[in-house]
C-alpha cells in the first residue's frame, strides 16, 4: 500500500504536457505534476524525463478515490547554492558589512481599499454592504472627475 510521505522507485509510463505518470509497486500508478519534476523551471517535460525511465518519487497525497500525487523534486535533496547567493529570506549568508541583522526595507503604506464594515460594528446584510459600496464608489468617482476637470482646465490655460 502506498502511504503519504513514502519515497519509492517507479517507472515512467507516460508523459503529458502537464506531468508524468509513474508506475509504482503493487500495481499503483501515480502522477507527477510538471511543477514537481525539478527544482528549476520545467517548460518541456521531455527534457527531464523519458518513458520507461526509473525515478525516485515521494508520495504527496492519496485521494479517497485512489489518485496518487507524486513529486520527484521532493524525493531528492535541494540543489546546493553557490557561495554568496541569497537565501529565501533575501539576505546573504556571510552578512557582509551589515552587522548582525539583515537590512529591512521600509514598510510601504497600505493600499487604499474599501472597508465597508469599518464604521459599523453590527453585521450587515449583503444588500446593505452593496449599497454602502455603491455610495462610496460614487463619491470616489465624482472626486476623480472633479480632479480630472481641474487638471484639464489647468492644462488648457497653460497652452494659451
Amino acid at each position: 500500500m502506498v502511504e503519504v510521505g513514502a519515497i519509492l522507485e517507479g517507472k515512467v509510463t507516460g508523459l503529458t504536457n502537464f506531468g508524468a505518470f509513474v508506475s509504482l509497486p503493487d500495481n499503483v500508478t501515480g502522477m507527477v505534476h510538471i511543477s514537481e519534476v525539478s527544482h528549476s523551471y520545467v517548460s518541456d517535460i521531455h527534457e527531464y524525463l523519458k518513458e520507461n525511465q526509473t525515478v525516485k518519487v515521494k508520495v504527496l497525497d492519496v485521494t479517497p478515490e485512489g489518485k496518487v500525487s507524486l513529486s520527484i523534486k521532493k524525493a531528492m535533496d535541494p540543489p546546493a547554492r553557490p557561495q554568496g547567493e541569497r537565501n529565501d529570506r533575501g539576505d546573504r549568508g556571510d552578512r557582509g558589512d551589515r552587522g548582525d541583522r539583515p537590512q529591512r526595507r521600509p514598510k510601504r503604506g497600505t493600499p487604499n481599499v474599501w472597508k465597508g464594515n469599518e464604521r459599523r460594528e453590527e453585521p450587515q446584510s449583503f444588500e446593505d454592504m452593496m449599497a454602502r459600496f455603491k455610495q462610496v464608489s460614487d463619491e470616489k468617482m465624482s472626486d476623480l472627475k472633479r480632479a480630472n476637470e481641474g487638471n484639464r482646465r489647468n492644462s488648457y490655460s497653460k497652452k494659451k
